[in-house]
């Protein structure tokens, strides 16, 4: 763990180490998330986080305080350790008080490598390299470091996620770039993942996908799963479960405008499956349509939408691709 001389306590965080992964791992697997694919079970086991995560920041009252794995307190890198394996995510890099990078929540990134239905012999391209730790646990389960290529816009994030990576014994294809263009030169891929939240599809994944590939990546606090059909068109629906993740720099990505949520009851306007259709529909739905809608349709779950991306033209759906209720998407 490189926490300066080695010695008893290293030995006690070690040990320490060991047994807060395995509590992780229980926590895990009492969500029900691996179920159907144990082989995540075995690779998060295998993947020690603290590995790729030598320190994060926690909120405090104005600003952050850094948790360091390099610390000269004892106390204080035992906190850092057992941070580390909680089930939460942690932020990784923060810039001008902005949270820029994070280390997603064990038990999301468990659920979204499940929902990504990766097999034996698939090429990955993951959107978003952060710490390194989900290419780390794709390199264990396909057991081909070079099956997997991480992209990430920043050198410093892609540098240390590289060595990290080495430290954890892999050694995936690391790329400093725009990951709304994908990597062209280690296409075709069969899945591709972003773990960065995005305001639109980009076509380059379409591209680069072979038929019949999956692509899953947040979209308006929720995750979408799309199968791909040809260079043109993809389609599928989101997961049940809520996301919310750090936008992809490099995005052109404006600030959204107040919703107007007059006469729309109070009880209902924080409501999460309400507020999702909001984001979703932004720019295209009425907010009043939209709640009479959600109400008509017994206040649907993110289950029941879904997107559809065919040429230069892109739309979400609810229930059926066709309708009758579609409305257009950006990009």
């Amino acid at each position: 763990m490189g926490v300066h001389a080695p010695g008893r306590g290293d030995r006690d965080l070690a040990e320490q180490a060991g047994s807060a992964l395995a509590a992780l791992v229980r926590a895990i697997d009492a969500c029900g998330v691996w179920a159907g694919e144990p082989v995540w079970r075995e690779a998060f086991t295998a993947v020690p986080r603290h590995l790729f995560v030598p320190y994060y920041f926690v909120a405090v009252r104005g600003g952050y305080e850094r948790r360091w794995g390099e610390s000269p307190d004892p106390r204080a890198r035992e906190r850092w350790l057992y941070g580390i394996y909680e089930d939460a995510p942690l932020a990784t890099r923060v810039r001008g008080g902005q949270l820029i990078s994070s280390s997603s929540q064990p038990s999301l990134m468990a659920a979204m490598l499940v929902a990504l239905r990766v097999a034996d012999g698939h090429r990955v391209l993951e959107i978003g390299a952060g710490t390194g730790y989900n290419a780390g646990l794709l390199a264990h389960r396909l057991g081909d470091d070079d099956l997997v290529t991480t992209i990430d816009l920043e050198p410093e994030i892609t540098e240390s996620a590289r060595r990290q990576l080495a430290a954890a014994g892999h050694h995936p294809v690391v790329v400093t770039g725009d990951g709304t263009r994908g990597v062209p030169g280690r296409a075709p891929f069969d899945r591709i993942i972003a773990t960065c939240a995005l305001p639109s599809i980009p076509r380059a994944w379409l591209a680069q996908c072979r038929p019949g590939g999956r692509i899953l990546t947040p979209f308006a606090d929720g995750l979408i799963a799309l199968t791909v059909r040809d260079a043109l068109h993809a389609e599928g629906h989101f997961l049940a479960t809520p996301a919310y993740f750090v936008p992809l720099r490099g995005a052109d990505r404006p600030a959204p405008e107040p919703v107007p949520l007059s006469g729309i009851p109070h009880r209902d306007r924080d409501n999460e499956l309400f507020r999702f259709l909001l984001t979703l529909g932004r720019g295209s739905l009425d907010p009043q349509e939209s709640f009479a809608m959600w109400r008509r349709e017994g206040m649907p779950g993110r289950e029941r939408y879904g997107i559809t991306v065919r040429g230069d033209s892109a739309w979400a759906w609810l229930d059926d691709p066709e309708g009758p209720y579609v409305w257009p998407l950006p990009g």
